[in-house]
């Protein structure tokens, strides 16, 4: 198992998680939370066709985005399950099957190539990228964003282990 990758998805879920969780607080009619479902959706797909892709497996996507816009609800339970996925899957990865290069094809029909790795990396990347964006039509809107720093999930995630000692 990598311990970074072990991490990098653990924070993924409860990043998510948390952006979900204030989501849902403000409700299925906000402007906000119809933006921030169109960015999920999209994430959400990106991160089934890696999945696909680092299991050397076919998907039926034809693109990065649904063509149906789901219910927070269901895209919540979806969102949820794929990172639980993903969080299984890396504990089961040594070195060697991290950085085996993987040949595959993007939905718009161009090939690629990565390792395991790399394409871990992209789902998380990408996930902190569009969970930003998220961020900042909230903080327009008056709304305060999820607290989903890396950071933070450590120290709730790991509370007894990164206390400070008291002077």
């Amino acid at each position: 198992m990598d311990d970074t990758s072990h991490h990098l998805f653990r924070y993924k879920a409860w990043a998510n998680d948390q952006l979900l969780t204030a989501l849902a607080r403000l409700g299925d009619n906000s402007p906000i939370t119809a933006l921030a479902i169109k960015a999920l959706s999209h994430t959400y797909v990106v991160d089934r066709i890696f999945a696909a892709h680092i299991r050397r497996e076919a998907h039926a996507y034809t693109s990065a985005n649904l063509s149906e816009i789901p219910t927070l609800e269901d895209l919540s339970a979806d969102l949820r399950r794929s990172d639980q996925e993903y969080i299984d899957y890396v504990s089961t990865l040594n070195h060697d099957r991290l950085a085996e290069r993987i040949d595959f094809t993007f939905t718009d029909g161009a090939v690629g190539r990565m390792s395991r790795e790399e394409m871990l990396m992209h789902v998380v990347t990408h996930g902190t990228g569009h969970r930003g964006q998220i961020s900042a039509v909230m903080l327009l809107n008056s709304v305060p964003p999820a607290k989903d720093g890396f950071t933070t999930y450590l120290h709730e995630a790991q509370a007894l282990t990164r206390r400070q000692a008291v002077a």
